[in-house]
């Protein structure tokens, strides 16, 4: 995407999020996200496993027109894809174990 612009937050002021609950995950990600809005993006991509994890749904419903994109979803996926057995382990702070639903969780 050579002719978007990109603007990245880095929330440094209130990491780590994966130890902080599930709530206070989504109300920082709401927070940033309208942050960002604010400079009129055009699709968020959700980085932070955590936030990914726990915030995704509530960032799609607060802004349904704008395009909001986890990393845990396609990471699992191209991992599962790369693997013979279809089976992989996953390394993730307690947040985002605790944010993926039972039936999303990638565990064979």
């Amino acid at each position: 995407m050579p002719a978007e612009n990109f603007v990245y937050l880095g929330d440094t002021a209130r990491l780590p999020y994966g130890t902080k609950s599930a709530e206070t995950v989504v109300r920082y990600s709401l927070q940033c996200a309208a942050a960002l809005i604010k400079r009129r993006i055009r699709a968020l991509v959700v980085a932070c496993n955590t936030a990914s994890a726990s915030a995704l749904g509530a960032l799609r419903l607060q802004h349904p027109a704008l395009p909001v994109i986890g990393v845990i979803e396609p990471g699992a996926e191209a991992a599962v894809a790369a693997s013979r057995s279809q089976h992989i382990a996953v390394i993730a702070t307690e947040g985002t174990i605790r944010g993926v639903p039972i039936k999303r969780r990638f565990i064979g």
